[in-house]
Formats: structure tokens, C-alpha cells, sequence
């Protein structure tokens, strides 16, 4: 009965003119009082209302469809955690935007949890990456009662965002399930370091936006490490020069892996032109860390997929790279990439090593660390008058060893060589070019950033640390796709 009552008011509303051809008159006969509502709420409740509203209009769809639609949350988060930084330079600085990178993570761990609840099969998830990283997050945990952790608020903050963003390795890993998505991952990966890009370009080239200057010269402390040699160091749309560099190196590895693809020529002839542009806009980073990553990716490049073509284009970068090392120059830029090549003549090279030096009974010390978050930001918010809180760790893994002890770095350099031997087996294994391609492009990418997390931290600000675990996953993921399409072409085969 209650179906036919629907149906009865299905057909009166389409007799109804008004509702079967919308004229601009009824159009605003229906919008006016929503306008007049929104109007009369932000008169009288400002700038709070108005927010409210956005929350109520954009906010509730928006979750709704991450929760809902996982391959929509996935692109947002990863677009969100490109944005994230640059956003924070235009809003004032108590506002909490790193709260919203936070909810969008917890949303996509809900909506996995909650798809979970109708399917009970776990094999995507039995191989030694989950179990490790499984074990990585367990022990991030166990930090909380780590005796010599001068501050159980460091310990929470630090774990929300490095800890907890561990999970969506395993989101990555089971809603990524087509070619397809892959494919369209890669090119918004593409796309948003090419936008990173340009806004390092305009910086240096055409100059630094209001926001941007105030940004930069707000703080002193920062601008005395952003200005060195008279030059100020550019950061593009992310947090520091590190992060910006990295990401600029790892675009143009994977432009180079996508190039020797089975492409158009066209496509090819884009990434071979972006290549120089990512690592041109990356020197303006001074970041002298990011000028070894490409030639070591090189590196492994030549030894994982080893032919008379590959090895030519190497031998000719290295030349080039030789003669830029050693070439009289007077132009800065250059001069910082040289000396990236001659530590030993760097001040700010011996002082880490020799900060690594005085630490290193510390950490022999405490094998458990001195506490998540005790070094860093949160370190100095919540216990400044401790040890730790003064020590500049630079290195990713010196960090590790000293907040989670020898312990800690020992299980954390376990997992970065299990993902790196698991993705190079597959890297064998897979059949498919592109799937192929694919998870080479991704064992370079994780190799680069394990490399540069030797001398920076490489793997705590976004959107590295979420393009670190979503290339940890595509390894998985592309071999699981090419087994699912082989067993496929034997089925067909079978029944033809």
C-alpha cells in the first residue's frame, strides 16, 4: 500500500508544471526563502554561523562521501595533505587546520572498519608489510609507558598523527582494486607536484605572494634557517624546504620510470620535459640532502631493470652530474648543489655529526627510547626543560633511536627492508607492464625517501608520510591486480 501511495505522489508531482519545468520565476520562488534563512542566521551569529553553515552544507557531505565512497576520501586525502600547509599560511596560526587531516584519516578508518564488518576475508592483508607495520604500530604504542618519557601529552600527539596514519596503509591496500584508479592516482600524484612546482617557480623566479612573505618573515627563528648564503630558500605550497625538495626529486623518478613506459609519445615527450622543471624548482630548496637522491634512484634503477638503454641514459647523467659537481661556478644555486657532494667541507654537515655523536651513549642507554614525541615540536611544548626537547635530530632514523631506543630503530629498519625486498620480488613477480611499472615507480620512490630520511626527516611531514604508505601499498596491490587478471585469462581460456 505504501508503495502505491508513493507511485500516486511520483505522478501528481510530474502533472505539476512547477515541479516539471523549473522557469527561472519558480526557481526563485524555491530559493528565496533559503536565501533569506542563510542571510538572517550569518546577520545574527557572524562569522560562527556562517561556519556553521559551510559545516552543515559542505562538511556533512563531504563525510558522508569518504565514508561512503573510499575512492572519493582516498583523492581527497591525498589532495587535502598537498594543501594542508599552504591553507595554514593564509588562516590565522591558532587556527587547528592539522585537526582536519586528522578527521579525514580517522573517517577513511571508520569506513574500512565498517566495509569490514560484511566481509570477513583478510587475505589482502596476510603478507610480512601488514604484519611489520602492524608490529610498528603496537610498539608506537607500547611508548606510552615508556618510563623515561619525560610527557604522556607528547606521546598522544605524536602518535595521532604518526602512529594512527599507519592504518590507512591497510585503507590503501583493500579499497585500491582497479588498474584504473591506479592509473588515476598517478596522475594526480603528478598533477599536484607539478603544482607544487609551480608555485616554487613564481617564488623564486616572479616573487613571494603577501601571505607567502608574511609567513616567511613572521618568525625569526625560521627565517634565519630559510636564509642562508643570500639566498632565501623556497618552500613551494608545503611546510619547509626538506619536504619540498624530496617531493620534488620523487616526481621526477616517477616521470622517469612512467617515460620507459608503453606510453604515447606524447605523454612521453610531457614527463622527459618535466623531469628538469621538478629538479630545476627543486634547487630552489637549498636542500643539499635531495641533490644524491636522484643519482642513488639511478642507481638502483640500473640494477633492478638493467639493459644497454637504461645503462646509456645513466652514464650519461652521471657525466652530466660529474661536470656540474666539478664545473667553476658563481651562480649560488649551484655552488649549494656542488658542496651537497663534499659533506665533509660542511658546517652544518659536522655539527649533526657530531650532535649524532654525543647522543649516541644516550640511546645505547635506553633501548626503548626516551618517549615518542620527547624530541621535536611537541617535545619543546610539553617538557622544554628536558634533554631531549634541545636535541636537533635532522636524521629520520636518529629521531627513531632516540625517542623509541635501539629497539625502536631496529624494528623500524626492519620494516623499511621488508617493504623495499617486498617490492622488488614483486617487481619480479608481476607480468602485466603496467602493474610493472607501476610498483617500480614505487620501489623507487620508497628507496628515495629512505635514503633522504638519513640526513632530514623525511617521512613525518605530509604529504610525504602519506605518499610513503600509499606506495607501500600499490606494491601489494599491483601484484594481487595481476594475479586477479591471469587467473581471469586462464578462466576464459578454460571455458573458451
Amino acid at each position: 500500500m505504501l508503495n502505491n501511495q508513493v507511485q500516486n505522489l511520483k505522478v501528481f508531482l510530474s502533472k505539476k508544471a512547477f515541479f516539471n519545468t523549473p522557469s527561472t520565476f519558480n526557481l526563485i520562488l524555491l530559493l528565496l526563502p533559503v536565501a533569506i534563512f542563510i542571510g538572517a542566521v550569518i546577520a545574527n551569529g557572524g562569522i560562527i554561523a556562517a561556519g556553521a553553515l559551510m559545516v552543515l552544507f559542505i562538511g556533512i557531505p563531504f563525510v558522508l562521501g569518504i565514508i561512503a565512497y573510499p575512492l572519493f576520501g582516498i583523492a581527497i586525502f591525498i589532495i587535502a595533505s598537498f594543501f594542508i600547509n599552504y591553507a595554514a599560511k593564509l588562516v590565522p596560526e591558532n587556527v587547528p587546520l592539522g585537526i582536519l587531516m586528522d578527521a579525514i584519516t580517522y573517517l577513511l578508518i571508520f569506513g574500512f572498519f565498517l566495509k569490514k564488518k560484511y566481509d570477513d576475508n583478510w587475505d589482502y592483508f596476510k603478507n610480512p608489510v601488514s604484519y611489520l607495520i602492524l608490529a610498528w604500530l603496537a610498539y608506537n604504542l607500547f611508548e606510552v609507558i615508556n618510563p623515561a618519557s619525560p610527557s604522556k601529552l607528547a606521546w598522544l600527539y605524536t602518535v595521532r598523527t604518526i602512529g594512527f596514519l599507519l592504518l590507512v596503509f591497510f585503507v590503501f591496500v583493500y579499497h585500491i582494486r582497479s588498474v584504473e584508479y591506479i592509473r588515476f592516482l598517478m596522475k594526480l600524484w603528478l598533477l599536484l607536484a607539478l603544482i607544487a612546482a609551480i608555485s616554487g617557480f613564481q617564488q623564486e623566479n616572479i616573487g613571494l605572494l603577501s601571505f607567502e612573505r608574511k609567513w616567511y618573515y613572521s618568525n625569526p627563528d625560521t627565517l634565519k634557517l630559510l636564509f642562508i648564503q643570500n639566498h632565501l630558500r623556497k618552500v613551494g605550497i608545503f611546510s619547509d624546504p626538506v619536504t619540498y625538495s624530496y617531493n620534488m626529486v620523487v616526481a621526477a623518478v616517477m616521470c622517469i620510470i612512467f617515460a620507459m613506459g608503453n606510453i604515447s609519445f606524447n605523454k612521453k615527450v610531457l614527463l622527459w620535459l618535466a623531469v628538469p622543471f621538478f629538479l630545476l624548482t627543486m634547487l630552489y630548496s637549498g636542500t643539499r640532502a635531495a641533490y644524491i637522491l636522484l643519482p642513488t634512484a639511478m642507481v638502483l634503477l640500473v640494477i633492478l631493470k638493467f639493459n644497454k638503454k637504461i645503462l646509456f641514459f645513466v652514464t650519461i647523467a652521471g657525466l652530466i652530474l660529474g661536470f656540474l659537481v666539478v664545473m667553476p661556478t658563481g651562480n649560488p644555486l649551484i655552488k649549494r648543489f656542488q658542496s651537497a657532494f663534499n659533506p665533509s667541507k660542511d658546517a652544518s654537515y659536522n655539527v649533526r655529526v657530531e650532535n649524532q655523536r654525543k647522543i649516541k651513549p644516550y640511546i645505547l642507554a635506553h633501548p626503548i627510547g626516551g618517549g615518542l614525541g620527547s624530541v621535536g615540536v611537541w617535545g619543546r611544548k610539553f617538557a622544554p626543560n628536558s634533554m631531549l626537547a634541545k636535541f636537533p635530530p635532522d636524521s629520520g632514523y636518529v629521531r627513531v633511536a632516540v625517542e623509541m631506543g635501539w629497539i625502536g630503530l631496529l624494528l623500524f629498519c626492519t620494516l623499511m627492508f621488508v617493504i623495499l625486498k617486498t617490492g622488488i620480488n614483486n617487481y619480479y613477480l608481476i607480468k602485466n607492464p603496467e602493474l610493472k611499472n607501476y610498483c617500480l615507480a614505487m620501489v623507487l620512490v620508497i628507496f628515495v625517501l629512505n635514503v633522504g630520511n638519513s640526513p632530514q626527516q623525511a617521512l613525518v611531514q605530509y604529504p610525504s608520510n602519506i605518499l610513503f604508505y600509499l606506495a607501500s601499498a600499490l606494491l601489494i596491490v599491483t601484484l594481487r591486480l595481476d594475479k586477479e587478471q591471469r587467473e581471469n585469462e586462464t578462466n576464459k581460456g578454460l571455458i573458451n
